[in-house]
């Protein structure tokens, strides 16, 4: 089995049920990721007080390393919190989740989070107070942290830090690792379109979109989106909601449909999918089955709030991965 290291903003997640009328009110576009202040993220917790929210331990890269370690696979993941109660908790929630943690320590600032909105159609859109994992700064990644790894995956939130995103995955291929990016969210794509072309093009084996981000990078559809961007790299993923996903390498499309579920919250959708992916991938699966093992774990994940399954939902999926293998054994 092959052990994937990841990269990304350590971030705690506070989930919010709220109406589209509120989201219209704070002025942030439905299914966007908005940065903010520390002043902006206490007005929203002041506002939304009342508000029953639920704090996990989140980011991009750090939900698809969980996933692949809760999967049964070797997982570890780098970020940057503060010296905090929050940032002890993302530290304990990550050794609970079987993920070795790589976290350095601010000592200045807060520990970073993202409060997500979710709407009654289980969409949802963030806005997010970066504190501690902003300072993670290009000195902080070291070659020795990769050794022993085969997949790095990042995720694109990171570009607000060129030269970190840069050097971190110019260090993965260095060390032989195939590199992974998640391009995180259409906004994210629209303010950084050259930069993320040029590293797709120079050093990217993976990349994972979905529709809005596909359509960002590429202005296709998604089926033509997944042939495009899998000119640039070795394997391209875009995903369509509940119409599927897109699967290419070379000449070679895949079209995995969605399975049947009741979405409550699509948050960390994409990042479990990754994660599944990713998972299967280093187990050596084929890219279908790589595909329908991201889908089932994406599946299962927006049928409740937050990013955290179940353990009974993750022996479901490690009993399907066993199946795929053709063990009996489901660890």
């Amino acid at each position: 089995m092959k052990k994937v290291l990841g990269l990304g903003n350590a971030l705690t997640d506070m989930l919010l049920q709220v109406s589209e009328g509120d989201l219209r009110e704070l002025g942030y576009p439905k299914g966007s990721m908005n940065l903010i202040t520390k002043q902006e993220a206490a007005a929203i917790q002041q506002r939304f007080a009342s508000v029953r929210k639920r704090l996990v331990a989140g980011g991009s890269a750090c939900n698809a390393i969980s996933t692949i370690a809760s999967l049964g696979g070797k997982a570890a993941f780098i970020g940057k919190i503060g010296n905090d109660e929050v940032g002890d908790f993302y530290r304990e929630d990550m050794l609970k989740n079987n993920v070795k943690p790589m976290l350095l320590t601010s000592a200045q600032e807060m520990s970073g989070c993202s409060i997500v909105f979710i709407t009654p159609d289980g969409e949802r859109t963030f806005a997010t107070y970066l504190g501690a994992a902003a300072e993670l700064q290009p000195d902080d990644i070291q070659k020795e942290a990769f050794i022993g790894y085969d997949i790095f995956h990042i995720e694109g939130y990171l570009v607000q830090n060129h030269d970190l995103i840069a050097k971190a995955i110019r260090m993965a291929k260095e060390s032989g690792c195939t590199v992974s990016l998640d391009l995180a969210s259409y906004n994210v794509v629209n303010e950084n379109h050259l930069f993320l072309k040029e590293l797709i093009r120079q050093y990217v084996d993976i990349v994972f979109a979905n529709e809005d981000e596909s359509f960002a990078y590429t202005h296709l559809n998604p089926q033509e989106s997944a042939a495009k961007i899998a000119e640039q790299c070795d394997i391209a993923v875009v995903k369509v909601g509940k119409r599927g996903s897109y699967v290419q390498q070379s000449s070679q499309q895949h079209h995995i449909g969605a399975i049947t579920t009741n979405c409550t919250d699509s948050t960390g959708a994409g990042d479990l999918y990754a994660g599944g992916f990713l998972y299967a991938l280093s187990n050596g699966f084929d890219l279908r089955k790589c595909g329908e093992i991201g889908t089932i774990a994406a599946g299962r994940v927006v049928e409740i709030i937050g990013t955290k399954l179940s353990e009974e939902t993750w022996e479901e999926i490690r009993r399907i991965c066993a199946l795929y293998r053709g063990f009996s054994s489901i660890r």
